[in-house]
This record gives C-alpha cells, structure tokens and sequence, in this order.
C-alpha cells in the first residue's frame, strides 16, 4: 500500500467506500465514451470532447489534499474524509463560500477561477450567447415570422409541461422550473436560469442540459422518423425567401431587445448579450464580429464544457435527485421534439406552398443544431430536399420564446407566483 501511495489516483480507490470507487470507474468510461463519440460526431464534438475530457480528469485525478489558508488553517478540497486523509482534486470545489477558503482555492485550483468569476454569476452563459448572436441569421424570422414564431411555440411543450410534472413529484417551484427549460435545449439559458431559480442544483441541472444536448444531436433524427418518409423528403423553393434589408434586421434588433428588457428584466443580461452580438453582425462591424464568433464563441464554448466536465465528479451522481433530473430532462426533450413535429405537420396541413414538417423539429432552439438536424434528416430521404434556411426561422425565434419562459420562470419563483 505504501508503494501505490506514489500513484494517488489508484491509492484513493483503496482508502475510500467502494461505492465512490466504483462510481469514480463508471464516469471515467461514461467520459471516455462521450469522447469516443464526439470524435466519430455521433454527438455534438464542440460541447461532449471538453466535457469527456473534464470527466476523466476529475474522477481520475483524485488524491490525498490539504490546502494552507493565508491565516494559517488548512482546509479540504476534499469530496470525502478517510482515515488518511481528506480526498480531493486540483480542478473545482463550487461549494466554498468563505473568502479566506475561496482565496487559498484560487491559487491551488486551476479551474476554479473560471467557475468563480464566469459560472457562478452566468457570465459564461452570456458570452456564448454574445457568440451565438454573432452567427445567427435572422432573414427567414423576419421574412416569415408567423411561421417561425407558430413552430417555437409548439416547440416549448417540454418546457412548459415538466414544470407541473416536476413539482408533482416533489421538486420546489425553482427547481422544476429551472429543470423545464432543458426542454428548451438552449444550453446557456439552462445555466443561466438554474443559477437564478435552482442554485442547490445548479451543477447537475446544467450538466444533465449539456449532456442530452449532444444526445440530441444524435437522438432527434430518430424521433423524425415519426413524420412519414414522403412528408420528410418535401422539397422548398429557399429562392422564394424574400430579401430582408440589414437596416431591418438591425432595427429588429434594437427593437426586440428594448421591448423584452422592459418586460423580463431578470433575463435582460442573456437579451443583452444575444442582440449584441446580432446588431454587431447586422450593423457590418466586421472585426467585433469576427472576434464574437470566432474566439470569443468557440473559447467559452471549450471552457464551458471542461468545466463542467470537471464539476462531473462522483459525488454529484450519488445526489438522490440526479436520477429524477435525468428523467425529466430527457422527458423535456421528447415533449419538445414532438411539440415542434405536431407544430411542423398542423403548418403543413394548412400551408398553401410546399412545407416540410421537419422544420417543427429545428424550433427546439439549440441554434444551429436542431435546424442541422432537420436538414440531416431531409437530405437522407430526398438529397434535393434543402430546407435549412427555412428551419433557422423558427430555430432563432425558438431562442426568443426561450429566453421569454425564462424571464417568466424566474419572475414568478422570485415572486412567489409559482409556489
């Protein structure tokens, strides 16, 4: 034993419950398979490989610690207290409060001003949304915004139905609430509303958001087959898509972000962040917008999901409540994927030109995943069927109608209305 004490990672597996051991085993090959997938891009690559990654680490990675604070006490990053010491990592500890502990933390652990001064206050959450608002498109919103708000709408089922489902079985009114946007597959306004409603369970809300998002990527195109084959391989003209003026899409813009500020203020941070990096892209500042959509983006992207990845660690799966989030999570998702497939096929039933109901699936607002989805899905039926211009409309106004249920969510658990 005195030999493995060189190789703390092995040694810990000795010297704590086996039950954290063999959890510690689970999420390393969970983190290896994540990789193994976003390699082969069966899941979403940007998000899962940083995400495997942080896994391995923090559950590899464990060892005997203590930490010296500047007034002479030690403390633990420890996840749990043996006979020979507490046990712990150099990536996170999210649960310090104390500025003397939190100060000694920043100097030991090396994620752990990323989660101080970008997690814990959503910043990195507006960040990726300044990105997203860097490359979005919003010429099919604004040339057909009946339809594409129409699709969002029936795109919220799971975000508007887990809520009561959620607290029917027992989760307070902020934490069903911040576990119903996960219906709304938008990563960062999962983050972002869980830190508002459900700080307690935070890290696992995200972390369940984050990992069926890549599940989505690979998952929705089974759900599309509910829509029959003929009905998928639809052809549209994109050429029949009106031209939309840049001073249009910029006063759009302006107007939309003042309106919304005044209704949500709770939400007007994520509002602030997404029509910036719009109105930068429609006002033609060339440089800004390469910076939003290129470093900025992809940067807090890669820091996004290794950081959450190392929050993975074992202790989170041993949280009773991780299996109920896990349901409801993937409940969330299948409402909305089947919320925007009933809304795609009602518009298409009434619609007077051709209209793929695959569309309906691209309103679940994971910008632009859902609307690749749907042309994925397209092209395999019918390799003239592009309908991915026509699927950003209702996937940029399903960011929107988000980002409004969001406002609303948090508006009433801090008001008590949803108690």
């Amino acid at each position: 034993m005195f030999f493995l004490q060189f190789f703390q990672g092995i040694y810990t597996f000795f010297i704590t419950d086996p039950s954290q051991a063999w959890g510690r085993v689970l999420l390393v090959v969970l983190g290896i398979l994540l990789i193994w997938l976003a390699y082969k891009h069966v899941l979403e690559p940007l998000i899962m490989l940083p995400l495997g990654i942080g896994m391995i680490a923090v559950n590899a990675g464990l060892m005997v610690l203590e930490v010296t604070t500047a007034s002479g006490g030690t403390i633990t990053n420890g996840l749990y207290q043996t006979a020979h010491g507490p046990v712990g990592n150099l990536f996170i500890n999210p649960s310090l409060s104390n500025v003397d502990e939190l100060t000694a933390f920043l100097q030991v652990d090396f994620l752990q001003p990323i989660y101080t001064y970008m997690f814990s206050n959503g910043l990195i959450a507006c960040l990726v949304f300044l990105g997203i608002g860097a490359i979005t498109d919003i010429d099919i919103l604004l040339a057909k915004p009946g339809m594409s708000f129409f699709l969002a709408i029936f795109a919220e089922l799971g975000t508007i139905l887990v809520l009561p489902i959620a607290m029917a079985m027992g989760f307070h009114p902020g934490n069903a609430a911040a576990t119903a946007l996960i219906g709304g597959a938008d990563g960062p306004m999962v983050l972002y509303g869980s830190l508002q409603m459900a700080p307690d369970l935070f890290i696992p809300i995200t972390i369940v958001a984050y990992v069926y998002l890549g599940i989505t990527y690979a998952g929705y195109p089974f759900l599309a087959r509910i829509i029959p084959r003929r009905m998928r391989g639809i052809e549209m003209n994109w050429r029949e898509i009106p031209t939309v003026s840049a001073g249009k899409k910029f006063a759009f813009c302006i107007a939309t972000f003042t309106l919304l500020s005044f209704l949500f203020p709770v939400a007007t941070p994520l509002f602030a962040s997404f029509f910036l990096g719009l109105a930068v892209k429609e006002a033609g500042i060339t440089r800004f917008q390469e910076f939003l959509a290129g470093p900025l983006l992809y940067g807090s992207t890669l820091f996004l999901g290794f950081t959450l990845g190392a929050l993975l660690g074992v202790d989170v799966i041993f949280n009773p409540k991780v299996l109920l989030l896990l349901l409801l999570g993937i409940i969330a998702l299948v409402l909305s994927g089947l919320g925007g497939i009933i809304g795609g096929l009602i518009y298409a039933r009434f619609s007077k030109k051709p209209f793929n109901p695959l569309i309906g699936l691209a309103a679940v607002s994971c910008v632009p995943t859902t609307a690749k989805v749907a042309q994925k899905c397209a092209y395999s039926v019918n390799k003239k069927a592009m309908i991915l211009n026509f699927a950003m409309g209702p996937n940029v106004a399903g960011v929107i109608t988000t980002a409004i249920i969001t406002g609303i969510y948090i508006a009433g658990v801090r008001g008590g209305f949803l108690a």
